[in-house]
C-alpha cells in the first residue's frame, strides 16, 4: 500500500494515536477529555501542528527521527515531512516525492489505511484500558495500556494541554521500541480552501493507480 510504505519512510504512524487510543476511556465514569476532543473534530475543526517524531530501537538503541507538519481533520489528513507530502481527502490519496519529482495518485480505501482519521476517531483497539487520567500542572495526562499481545502498543502516554491540544505522545510497542512524538505550535483551526489539496510541479511524473 502506497501510504503505508511512505509512512514507514517518514516514521509518522503516531497519527494513529493522536486521538483514537484514548477513546476507551469514554466507557469509564471519569471526566472524558477525549469526548470533548472527538466533538471538536466532529464539528469540523482541523488539528495543525509541527512535529518531531523518533523511534528508538530497544535492542540496538538506534534512533530514526523525522520532523514536519501535519493537518488532521475528521475524514482527511495531510502530512509534510522529509521532502515528501501526503494528502488524503477522503476519496483519493495523493503522494508527492520531491526528491524523485513523482506523484502517485490512488483510490483511497479507509479499511486498508491504519492511519485513517475515521478509524482514529472510532478508536484503535478496544483492548486498551485507562490506567490514569489526570491533570498534572498545566497538562492533562493519560496513561493507557494493553495486555493483548497483538495490540499495536503495550503502553501509551499522552500529554494534552488544558485546552485539549496534543503536546506529546510516547508509546512502547510489543518489541519494547519507544516511539515519541512531540508537537509544537499546535492548534485547532477552521478548514481552509485547498488545505487538503496537494500541489506539485507540472513537471512531476504522474502515476495514477485509480484505473
Amino acid at each position: 500500500m502506497i501510504w503505508k510504505n511512505l509512512s514507514d519512510k517518514l516514521n509518522i504512524f503516531f497519527v494513529v494515536i493522536i486521538i483514537g487510543v484514548g477513546l476507551p476511556s469514554l466507557a469509564l465514569g471519569q471526566q472524558s477529555y477525549f469526548s470533548d476532543l472527538k466533538q471538536t473534530f466532529e464539528e469540523g475543526s482541523v488539528f495543525k501542528a509541527d512535529f518531531h517524531h523518533q523511534t528508538v530501537d530497544s535492542y540496538t538503541q538506534d534512533t530514526v527521527a523525522s520532523s514536519g507538519r501535519i493537518w488532521v481533520g475528521g475524514q482527511q489528513y495531510r502530512v509534510e515531512a522529509d521532502n515528501k507530502s501526503v494528502v488524503v481527502d477522503g476519496e483519493t490519496s495523493t503522494v508527492y516525492d520531491e526528491d524523485r519529482n513523482r506523484v502517485i495518485i490512488s483510490k483511497y480505501e479507509p479499511e486498508d489505511d491504519d492511519f485513517a482519521p475515521s478509524r482514529i476517531l472510532n478508536g484503535v483497539d478496544s483492548t486498551f484500558t485507562v490506567q490514569a487520567q489526570e491533570k498534572r500542572d498545566d497538562d492533562i495526562y493519560i496513561l493507557l495500556s494493553s495486555d493483548d499481545p497483538f495490540a499495536i502498543y503495550q503502553k501509551v502516554e499522552i500529554f494534552l494541554s488544558k485546552s485539549l491540544v496534543p503536546k506529546k505522545i510516547e508509546a512502547v510497542d510489543p518489541a519494547d521500541n519507544v516511539i515519541t512524538t512531540t508537537f509544537s505550535e499546535g492548534e485547532f483551526m477552521d478548514p481552509e480552501k485547498g488545505m487538503f489539496k496537494l500541489s506539485y510541479p507540472e513537471s512531476a511524473e504522474k502515476v495514477d493507480m485509480r484505473n
